[in-house]
């Protein structure tokens, strides 16, 4: 009865093992996410993302929209490749939401991306019904994307400006980061916030907000210090970093905003350059103007990004710091903003550059 027993215990644990095991490849996660138990994940930043394989015709996924405050959010879906659309989350409790399959495939691949930023609140995915096969990842380079708004890609769906909430009118799926990342073929985690800047945010001199050195070692890119630090482990090729739109701005026209301070946005991206390079030696660090700064200020804007490399010239640890310049743009989108086409002109014109600095490795 005992040898029953004990085989019968050994084999308990060689299933739970292999479980154990089998769970570990059945979803990959990307971007800025918070794993909690039982495979129920936090999308947390822009475009971060819970992808897996299943069999069948059909399945549900489970999200909820989960902040300090109930309201709704967004997640775009992509199943076997083709970007199905984006899908609100309302708020309250975990929702069901249905995937049909379209096309004949025997094994199919749902990618689930967080449409919204940080700022927005966060996305729970609470599993699905599907049929889970095995999934593995390929070996590829990675880049980081560090910025505000533009990087977001808020306000980019440029349908009912007029209408809704700000949230409504992400689409983080179609920022410039995640589509030169498609294009180029690597992967990439997008570390944003809107309205953020390196000293000051667009309509606060740091008084009342935090600004983007302030925030970004905390995962959930706040000052709450209840939650997790991020932890660096993605280890990017090369990190962008397109700060300073924010900085530059004038604000709302009604709160008093000072003329801008170079020499506290070279000081203070001086600092957070050596920040990121303390837990990324290797990263090759790239600068960017805004095609939303132009004219004195986007003479200013450049100066200050030469300053700011000039700072690292004897450096001989890390990679020289390499600056790209976006051309001026008229934004289509809501609020001023780049829309997702505008997305799409940032993207051509800096894909090329990172390829190239990729392929130099």
């Amino acid at each position: 009865m005992f040898i029953r027993k004990f085989s019968f215990l050994i084999l308990f644990l060689l299933i739970s093992t292999l479980s154990i095991s089998q769970n570990k490849t059945t979803f990959l996660y990307a971007g800025r996410i918070e794993k909690l138990q039982n495979d129920n994940v936090v999308l947390i930043g822009t475009a971060s993302s819970v992808s897996f394989n299943f069999t069948g015709n059909e399945c549900s996924i489970k999200l909820q929209s989960v902040d300090s405050y109930e309201h709704h959010n967004y997640v775009a879906i992509v199943l076997d490749g083709k970007y199905l659309g984006k899908i609100k989350i309302e708020k309250g409790a975990a929702q069901s939401f249905p995937i049909k399959v379209t096309s004949n495939k025997k094994e199919h691949h749902l990618e689930i991306y967080k449409n919204t930023e940080a700022q927005s609140g966060n996305v729970l995915f609470a599993g699905t019904t599907a049929k889970l096969t095995s999934i593995s990842s390929k070996k590829k380079k990675k880049i980081e994307y560090i910025g505000d708004s533009i990087t977001c890609a808020a306000a980019s769906d440029s349908v009912d400006c007029d209408k809704g909430e700000y949230m409504d009118h992400h689409n983080g799926y179609y920022a410039y980061g995640p589509v030169i990342s498609r294009e180029i073929d690597v992967d990439y985690l997008v570390s944003s916030v809107s309205g953020i800047g390196m000293y000051r945010n667009w309509n606060d001199e740091n008084k009342e907000e935090a600004i983007m050195p302030e925030v970004y070692q905390n995962l959930y890119l706040t000052k709450d210090h209840s939650k997790p630090k991020y932890d660096f482990a993605f280890q990017p090729n090369i990190i962008s970093i397109a700060l300073g739109t924010n900085d530059f701005s004038g604000g709302d026209g009604k709160k008093e905003r000072l003329p801008f301070n170079a020499e506290k946005y070279i000081s203070n991206y001086i600092n957070f350059i050596k920040m990121l390079y303390e837990h990324n030696p290797k990263a090759q660090i790239v600068i960017t103007n805004s095609p939303m700064v132009g004219g004195e200020r986007g003479i200013v804007f450049e100066d200050c990004l030469n300053k700011v490399k000039a700072a690292f010239a004897a450096d001989n640890t890390h990679k020289e710091i390499k600056i790209f310049k976006f051309k001026p743009m008229t934004p289509k989108g809501c609020l001023g903003h780049p829309d997702v086409a505008d997305q799409k002109v940032m993207a051509d014109q800096y894909a090329p550059f990172l390829k190239k600095l990729l392929n130099e490795k």
